[in-house]
Parts: C-alpha cells; structure tokens; sequence
C-alpha cells in the first residue's frame, strides 16, 4: 500500500563528526543526532502499522577552527552509516493526539586523518522513542508533533576514556518538537530538538548539551518530492570534568576541547514514491562552522576547539511492513 514519504518520521541516532582532543564536546565524542536526520520528515504520522526505514549516508569533511593552527587544515573526517530503524503506529489517541513510537539501530564506519590517524567501527547507541504525539490543528494544514528520544549506551565502547570506538558509555535524552504545515502537497516543517547527555561512566565527563534544528520546504507532485532544506546544529553549555575525571588535569580536561560550536548547512531533497516503499535523498554543505574556548584563552592563551565542516549525502528508503486487517464489508439484512 502506497504512503506518503512525508508522513514518516525518520530519526537515527549517528556517532559521526567525532574528531581529536580539541573536537568540540569530549575528544573523540560526537553529538548523538546526525546534523539533518530530521530533514524530510515532518509532524504527520501515517496510518496504523508497522514501517521500517533503511537510512546510509556519508559525509566527507575536514577539521576547521582555531585548533587547525596546530594540526593542519586538511585533517579529514569521513564516516559510513548504515542505519535500521522501525516505526510502530497502533492507531492510538490521547489528549486528542495521534501516539506512535520509534526504534533505531545505526552501524558506523569513520575515520579520521593525520595527524589524528584514528579509524572506527561498530555498532553506534541505540535510539528509542517510546512516546511521540501528534497533533493535526483542524483543517488548517498545521500539525505539531513532541517526543522524547533515548539513546542507551550499549554501543560498540572500548580505549581508556570510553571513546575509542562508535558507541558512547552515557546516556543521552533528547526533546524534540516539530511544528509543519502539510497542505496541497507542501511540507514545510522546522525540528527542533536538544541532546542531554550525563556523564560517561568510565572517563567521569560529561559532554555539553547539543541544539539542532532542521529545516525541510518541499513540494509533492504526483510521485516527485523536491525542495530546499537547511540545518543547525550547535553546543549550547559548557562541558564538565570534576576532580574524578580520568584525564590529566582534572577539572582542566574541558580546557582542550571547544566548549561551543556551531554549523549550518543548506542543500536540497528529491523523493520519489514508488507505492510500496518511499525513497529520498538530500545532500548538504555546511557552509558555516565556527568552535571556541573562551576558558582555554583565558588559561593558556591559546584556542584548541576544532569542528568539522563538510558534505552530507543522505537517503532513506521507508516501507510498511504491516497494517492491521481491515472490517470485513457488512452485508445488508433482507427480511420478508
């Protein structure tokens, strides 16, 4: 049974844009949420089911910042990820809401070049939406949908810090609130959600919170989907370390990474809806990306934030893999 692509919230968890001591949040630690996952998608939830999405993308990159005055700037930073994810829609109400929950499962390939020389591969945190709701505000064409996202820390984790693989040894909790306007083939939507993070159980540090935002304006004709669409993505509070932390200094471990950064990228999408299953790509270019830490300056004299800045491919393959059996036709009562 056909679906409209646009109805279909896809979201993926992707430990990717990790980098060196330096990098922004803690070294070799990455925002949980690829920059752009919510692009395309939009507060609508498609009809009772079971659906499964298929999402890869790459992103190619090099190091920018101040930091680069010490290691070059032509310091790449690539990854692969593969990404399996379920969304389940029990045609369940409340408080006027429409309820549907999400499971996502991504696998990374990253690396990153000298003089970092650092290859990773594995399994990335797995991402579950227990409760989303959606609400359609009448005929108007807006609907707003909340959730709150998890990521579990049962990654692929190893080296002495917790950091030496794809998988991160914390917890992240992650609102997010999409507000779109779904009307004569248009889905204009803004996602705005926020990475809380506690503290990584085998290095003590806790990594700042992340705000992302994700822009999508595309139009649906017929089977086409096309449109702009942007993103952000940025550190919003500082890092901590306290006296236990397992890195040299203590406390002054947040000293060698960026404590705010901050990235926007424009691109664009194309969908095509093939009637069992939906297909869409986007790409973007980062075209700003800024990290700092003032603390760092004001120790050392010296900045050592650094933050990738690059392109991103991105495609989403969405299909039901189930519907619930519909009523059987009622067949009038004839009487004499």
């Amino acid at each position: 049974m056909a679906f409209n692509c646009k109805t279909l919230l896809v979201v993926a968890g992707l430990a990717v844009l990790s980098g060196s001591p330096g990098y922004a949040m803690e070294g070799l630690v990455a925002p949980q949420s690829k920059a752009g996952v919510f692009i395309g998608a939009s507060a609508g939830v498609p009809p009772p089911g079971i659906y499964m999405f298929n999402q890869v993308f790459t992103y190619q990159s090099n190091l920018t910042g101040p930091g680069t005055s010490a290691i070059g700037t032509k310091t790449g930073v690539q990854a692969a990820v593969d990404v399996q994810g379920f969304l389940f829609v029990p045609g369940w109400t409340f408080l006027g809401a429409t309820y549907d929950a999400v499971i996502v499962q991504p696998f990374v390939m990253q690396n990153f070049g000298s003089p970092i020389n650092v290859e990773q591969s594995g399994a990335h945190n797995t991402y579950i939406v227990p409760v989303e709701l959606s609400w359609k505000l009448a005929d108007s064409g807006f609907a707003v949908k909340t959730g709150v996202g998890i990521y579990t820390p049962d990654g692929t984790v190893n080296g002495v810090f917790g950091t030496g693989n794809t998988g991160n040894a914390f917890w992240t909790f992650q609102p997010e609130v999409i507000v779109s306007y779904l009307k004569d083939g248009w889905n204009l939507s803004a996602a705005v959600y926020e990475e809380f993070n506690t503290r990584n159980t085998v290095s003590q540090y806790t990594s700042g919170d992340i705000l992302h935002a994700d822009f999508t304006a595309t139009k649906t004709i017929g089977k086409w989907t096309f449109g702009p669409v942007a993103y952000y993505v940025g550190q919003v509070s500082n890092d901590s370390c306290t006296a236990t932390c397992l890195y040299p200094g203590g406390t002054n471990a947040i000293l060698a990474n960026a404590q705010r950064f901050n990235v926007w990228a424009v691109g664009g999408l194309v969908g095509y809806d093939f009637g069992p299953a939906a297909l869409s790509v986007w790409a973007t270019q980062e075209v700003s990306a800024k990290a700092s830490n003032a603390a760092a300056v004001a120790a050392t004299g010296a900045d050592p934030s650094l933050v990738a800045e690059g392109t991103t491919v991105f495609a989403t393959l969405s299909y039901r893999l189930w519907a619930p059996d519909q009523p059987a036709p009622t067949k009038p009562m004839f009487h004499k």
